[in-house]
């Protein structure tokens, strides 16, 4: 069974690299959105829904030091925490890796990469950050959702449940 990862952002200014990033989750993901600058990132995630990003760390030639793509984070997380940012960097700096996640990143991972591992952590990252709720919680919501849909009518909601009213009462009131 293939478990859909929905879509991914990927943004590095490499043409190789997003050529390369698209080969290999080409099976994973069902859409990847690739972005050769970061200035339409923001755009991007406002028009399309995003699971999760793939963000280098630099964007300027010459320059190395992850704090454009340590800014472009803070703008992310600062405006849609919830997707999860895993950042991407040819220079591995063990501070900076620190840095991105105290900062809002789930992970880091540097190239060259292993294909294998960059799908885990994509995935790990998708899968963190979807809030597991309690069955018991689920089913008040659901309870209420149909006794809200009945306007209150117990007995209708009662039926539509396929449970007696005693056993209704009893969940919506728990």
């Amino acid at each position: 069974m293939k478990t859909n990862y929905g879509t991914i952002l990927v943004v590095d200014d490499n043409p190789a690299i997003l050529t390369a990033v698209k080969i290999c989750l080409i099976d994973v993901f069902d859409r990847i959105i690739t972005l050769s600058t970061p200035e339409s990132i923001m755009t991007t995630i406002q028009q399309e829904h995003v699971d999760v990003i793939l963000l280098d760390m630099n964007f300027t030639l010459g320059v190395n030091s992850g704090q454009e793509g340590m800014l472009w984070l803070m703008t992310i997380h600062r405006k849609h925490p919830d997707i999860p940012v895993v950042l991407v960097t040819a220079y591995a700096d063990v501070k900076l890796a620190v840095k991105g996640l105290k900062n809002g990143a789930v992970d880091f991972v540097t190239k060259p990469w292993d294909n294998d591992e960059l799908i885990r952590v994509l995935k790990d990252a998708i899968d963190n950050s979807k809030e597991v709720v309690a069955l018991e919680d689920l089913e008040k919501e659901h309870v209420k959702k149909v006794v809200d849909k009945c306007h209150g009518n117990m007995t209708k909601a009662a039926e539509l449940l396929g449970i007696t009213r005693q056993t209704l009462y009893k969940k919506f009131n728990q």
